[in-house]
């Protein structure tokens, strides 16, 4: 049954968490995707290369490094960001020297835009959420980390996650990126050592638990958004 122990050691859950209404039983067990819980039309209309450009081109964003541990940062202009750090992902390239647009948003000068984001209605007594605002080429990604719980929509494209339970800490190299994981580590991980997995595509939501270990993998050029639970 969903959520009575850890999934990915049993081969049968190697699928994708389930979709359904957030509850308690599924809250600090097991990722859930939503779908439908929200509408963000309004929000995906603002958030297209053109408008994005117009709105916050000439403004600076701050880039991390897409490693796990030793993150360094780098301000560059929005417009400069998309029109030359925005490419696919090189397969050689180490984390370390790759660098990622996430989070570290201006909350004062991307604030209008957030404004009009409708996140999940889902909470965890106690918390309160923050965004975190994301636009990253194909191939790019986080690799494995863990922090508290929250949501991730993908508002373009789509994005393929890879869960561990906080038990079961996953075989990475820290400055190797979810791209050179995917294709050197996870080909020869046994059944038992596999993650738990999905495929998030536009409007779709996924709850992450506390502390579960989580890789992500943009399958294309994306606009996704995160409210985390503090």
């Amino acid at each position: 049954t969903p959520g009575t122990g850890p999934p990915v050691r049993d081969p049968r859950y190697r699928t994708p968490p389930v979709r359904c209404s957030l509850s308690l039983r599924f809250a600090f067990s097991r990722p859930v995707i939503l779908r439908g819980v929200t509408d963000n039309s309004a929000f995906r209309a603002l958030c297209t290369r053109e408008k994005l450009l117009a709105a916050f081109g000439a403004l600076p964003v701050r880039l991390s490094t897409a490693n796990t541990y030793s993150y360094r940062k780098v301000d560059v202009p929005f417009q400069e960001y998309v029109e030359q750090l925005l490419k696919p992902q090189d397969p050689a390239r180490l984390g370390s020297d790759t660098l990622y647009f996430f989070g570290d948003n201006n909350f004062t000068e991307w604030g209008p835009l957030f404004q009009r984001y409708v996140p999940p209605p889902f909470r965890i007594p106690g918390t309160s959420p923050a965004y975190s605002f994301g636009v990253a080429g194909s191939g790019s990604g986080v690799p494995f980390h863990w922090h508290g719980p929250g949501f991730s929509e993908v508002i373009f494209g789509r994005k393929r996650w890879f869960l561990y339970p906080p038990e079961q800490t996953p075989h990475f190299h820290p400055n190797e990126t979810t791209l050179a994981w995917l294709h050197h580590t996870y080909p020869v991980l046994p059944p038992a050592e596999r993650p738990l997995e999905c495929t998030l595509r536009p409007g779709e939501v996924l709850y992450f638990p506390d502390r579960w270990w989580h890789a992500t993998l943009n399958l294309d050029t994306s606009v996704f958004i995160s409210t985390f639970l503090g």
